[in-house]
């Protein structure tokens, strides 16, 4: 079973992993790592290798990060120079999910997995061009 890394700014990893464990249940081999504005790169840095070292039992690690490009990224990009170890950008309650479900599966295709779901299930209700008319309330005789 891989570890999982969730690399976020702010409070965001924390959050993310508190809903995750409340929609799959409590999680082994997971940390969440929050990146604040006044941080240490250097002290994040060292936490994510740290962590990813923590949650692999030898099946490897994915990192999931929030924003591709962003601080969070950069850092999880860093870590990530070992073999067994996987990045992924743009994390979303879904993909975590799908991802949290797989450890069980080879890591390369439970990445495939989460990120094909995480895709999935982005999607856009767009409102009607016109508003519907409000019904009149019902008259009691």
């Amino acid at each position: 079973m891989f570890g999982i890394v969730i690399v976020a700014h702010g409070g965001l990893a924390k959050e993310y992993l508190s809903a995750l464990q409340h929609v799959v249940g409590e999680l082994d081999g997971v940390r969440a790592i929050s990146v604040g504005p006044e941080d240490s790169l250097t002290s994040r840095q060292d936490e994510i290798c740290a962590a990813t070292e923590a949650v692999n039992t030898g099946d490897g690690v994915v990192l999931v990060t929030d924003l591709i490009g962003s601080t969070p990224s950069n850092l999880a990009m860093k870590a990530c120079t070992r073999r067994e170890m996987d990045v992924i950008y743009g994390a979303n309650m879904p993909l975590l999910v799908q991802l949290a479900k797989s450890r069980h599966r080879d890591r390369r295709v439970a990445v495939n997995a989460a990120l094909d779901t995480g895709r999935r299930c982005l999607d856009a209700r767009r409102s009607p061009a016109t508003p519907p008319t409000p019904k009149a309330p019902a008259r009691v005789a």
